[in-house]
């Protein structure tokens, strides 16, 4: 077995470190700015380390047949750990990835290159910009994993940007978002009443200890025109090394409460985490 180097460099928003798992052969952590960003294993593409990345996957799982084919659009690239797995779960899935930091899609690309069939274009360019210019109902899946930092871009959150996700996306397709947020959830609740504004179906995946307010971390939005498999979600996120619930219908209309909407004029990022929160030494 040929010794890991942990690689930094300079990219166009911060400075990337790939530091190499000592525990699995293959396997690097990515951090921009001391903040965890990604975790790939390139030889075992579903090992999912990071719990919100699994209950994304949770969600790419029971969209379709098992084994299905699927037409994925994935804003926020990192190490470009979802595509790999859908590419691996759903083998002739067609992906598109944006990420507006060309310099670390050149880094992920340089030492973790993605295998030659895995079906996944890259673009690198502003989340909004591109999915503004995408086609109508041409994606199955639209999956939301963008931070700036620590922070989801406040142009990511508003109604204008749902709406076009959901132009986006095909009849009945899938939404899905990385968010993060700690008490009182101004963040949260008012991403919840944003995209109940324009979707019909929501749920809310989370650990009871987010949802309950004793600390800050990461939920999943899920959002569509169709029915929204709770059940599947639910088993498969209480089957997690850190099991999580999936809030849905009356339950998550009164965790919204009296939240409203939020529009471009009026949108801001997610909040600060608190020291510490994600960050790694």
């Amino acid at each position: 077995m040929n010794e890991q180097i942990p690689v930094h460099r300079d990219v166009d928003r911060g400075t990337a470190k790939l530091m190499p798992d000592v525990d699995r052969d293959r396997a690097w952590l990515l951090t921009v700015d001391g903040a965890p960003q990604s975790y790939v294993d390139l030889d075992e593409p579903t090992h999912l380390e990071f719990e919100y990345a699994r209950r994304l996957a949770h969600v790419l799982d029971g969209v379709a047949d098992e084994g299905a084919p699927l037409v994925v659009l994935h804003l926020g690239g990192g190490a470009l750990t979802l595509p790999r797995y859908v590419a691996a779960t759903r083998p002739g899935s067609r992906q598109d990835v944006v990420e507006a930091d060309r310099g670390l899609l050149d880094l992920v690309t340089e030492h973790l290159p993605l295998p030659d069939d895995a079906g996944v274009t890259l673009h690198a360019a502003d989340a909004r910009s591109w999915l503004e210019g995408a086609p109508d109902a041409s994606v199955d899946v639209l999956v939301a994993d963008v931070f700036g930092g620590s922070r989801v871009p406040a142009h990511l959150t508003s109604v204008e940007y749902a709406r076009e996700a959901r132009r986006v996306l095909r009849p009945g397709g899938v939404y899905a978002a990385n968010l993060a947020d700690g008490s009182p959830f101004g963040f949260l609740r008012s991403q919840l009443a944003t995209f109940a504004d324009v979707f019909t179906e929501l749920a809310l995946i989370a650990e009871p200890a987010v949802l309950r307010g004793r600390r800050f971390g990461n939920a999943v939005l899920v959002a569509s025109d169709r029915p929204i498999d709770t059940a599947g979600l639910a088993r498969r996120a209480a089957a997690d090394a850190f099991p999580a619930r999936v809030e849905y219908g009356a339950t998550l209309t009164r965790f919204t409460g009296s939240a409203r909407p939020v529009t471009d004029t009026d949108a801001v990022p997610s909040p600060v985490p608190p020291g510490g929160t994600f960050g790694i030494g």
